[in-house]
């Protein structure tokens, strides 16, 4: 029981320190018992130990609920994170099975989420477009690709989106590169509504759309966003998952890279 706590810490904390990183549009709004509270205070919980559980992305129902009792102070949807907290007895409750449980260790198993890895063939596919383009990856050989995979209810993807424009698309905008956004089991309104209100906010770019996960299944499982470098052959050439300052630096870097060789 210690173990799985001292995990959950880690990955909270881990969390808590990419959100704090996003310059480029908003500070996480952490909300906890339906109010806003300080990340002073979040820090104070996860010192003690009473961090449950975090969730990074919210249903637009979620955000309508805590809109009406919140209001205006709740800000924009993809930057709130809701902090579930243990209660005096869940505590107490640990506290003893900690006091009487000794658990053997054992090493903890990562589940690999890439079907495709590192040079790797990309597979081939046709991705339709919101514009109604139709983009074949093979057609694509000569220029560096950044296929990306995300969805509109993804806190986390559409924090990355922010970061986009001004660290990748404005950089490379002269060069062999094509940047391949992917919607994942979406259909292609939902898709629409979303870019049209990002567009907004300064993200606007096309978007392709995989409502039945075809071109997803072939690449990975598990969670987004994920992004894949293919290079000028058409081999894989890096891969990320998760959104955080570093993982776009290191996207940069690589595509730097791939475009000046």
């Amino acid at each position: 029981m210690r173990k799985v706590i001292n995990t959950l810490i880690v990955i909270v904390f881990f969390n808590l320190t990419l959100l704090a990183q996003n310059k480029i549009a908003s500070d996480p709004i952490f909300v906890v018992n339906e109010k806003i509270v300080s990340k002073q205070k979040i820090e104070e919980y996860l010192s003690k130990g009473y961090i449950k559980e975090m969730q990074n992305s919210i249903t637009d129902q979620q955000y309508l609920n805590l809109k009406s009792k919140l209001g205006e102070n709740l800000g924009e949807k993809e930057f709130i994170v809701i902090i579930k907290i243990f209660t005096e007895s869940e505590m107490n409750e640990q506290k003893a099975q900690v006091n009487t449980i000794t658990e053997k260790s054992t090493p903890t198993k990562i589940k690999d989420e890439y079907l495709l890895k590192v040079n790797d063939i990309a597979v081939d596919f046709n991705l339709k477009m919101l514009n109604g383009d139709i983009i074949n990856l093979a057609n694509l050989k000569g220029k560096v690709v950044l296929l990306n995979f995300w969805a509109t209810w993804c806190g986390p993807c559409i924090r990355e989106f922010y970061e986009i424009p001004s660290k990748i698309l404005t950089k490379f905008k002269n060069e062999d590169f094509i940047f391949l956004p992917v919607s994942i089991g979406e259909d292609a309104q939902i898709v629409k509504s979303k870019m049209i209100y990002l567009n907004k906010k300064g993200i606007a770019f096309n978007v392709g759309i995989d409502p039945d996960k075809i071109i997803w299944n072939n690449y990975a499982t598990g969670s987004i966003p994920k992004n894949f470098i293919i290079d000028k052959n058409g081999i894989i050439n890096f891969i990320t998952t998760g959104y955080n300052e570093e993982n776009i630096d290191t996207l940069v870097k690589q595509l730097e890279f791939l475009l000046i060789n």
